[in-house]
């Protein structure tokens, strides 16, 4: 299975609630989206609306706020997104590309749930490479998408614990050369704040609050 040459029209999504993506004519401002990336720190019902009004598979990671529990409308208690796939730890194939998912902060509170040290992370990576190692033998190359919460170190993160990132998704990226590193987590809020990163192979994005790309 090659790479697509077609671009691939897919929205991403983290951390904020926007109100012109949750609204009834979002499918006709926005047409044309195929996939759906969920970055983390999102209402579950937010995620699940769009992937249903826009016709398109979703695929998330939870952040670091995603420990629930979730309520939907008539009180039951959700424990995930219904219309979506979660796929933290998971590498999965979906319209021509190799996606993977890693959810999560750095860990600044014991025993948190969505949180992780740098050995905990690496640790749910090592998850991932049976899959990887089988892509490239089997595609002949490990992964074209990676999704995240939390950016890569010295990467559009902060100083402050909370929101560093981690030095492992370098290493991750050095190896399996991803053609995308999608993140949220860090609120940019200045024009001149990166958001958009080179790193060897990689093109780093933060997607906060939501980002078109064509893949």
């Amino acid at each position: 299975m090659p790479p697509s040459t077609r671009p691939l029209r897919t929205l991403a999504v983290s951390d904020q609630v926007i109100d012109h993506l949750y609204n009834r004519d979002v499918a006709l401002r926005w047409p044309g989206i195929k996939l759906i990336f969920g970055c983390g720190d999102l209402p579950f019902y937010y995620l699940d609306f769009l992937s249903s009004a826009l016709d398109a598979p979703l695929l998330y990671v939870r952040g670091n706020h995603d420990a629930g529990p979730y309520l939907t409308s008539d009180g039951r208690n959700q424990i995930g997104v219904e219309c979506g796939r979660d796929i933290h730890a998971h590498v999965i194939e979906e319209q021509g590309l190799l996606i993977a998912g890693l959810e999560g902060s750095m860990r600044y509170r014991p025993k948190a749930k969505c949180m992780y040290s740098e050995e905990e992370m690496a640790w749910e990576i090592g998850r991932l490479l049976p899959a990887l190692l089988w892509n490239r033998l089997r595609y002949g190359r490990f992964l074209d998408v990676l999704i995240t919460h939390s950016p890569p170190y010295g990467i559009h993160d902060l100083p402050d614990r909370a929101h560093t990132g981690f030095k492992v998704f370098l290493t991750l990226m050095r190896w399996a050369r991803p053609r995308y590193l999608l993140h949220g987590h860090i609120h940019t809020r200045l024009n001149n704040d990166p958001q958009l990163t080179r790193y060897h192979d990689t093109t780093v994005i933060n997607v906060y609050p939501y980002r078109l790309i064509e893949i």
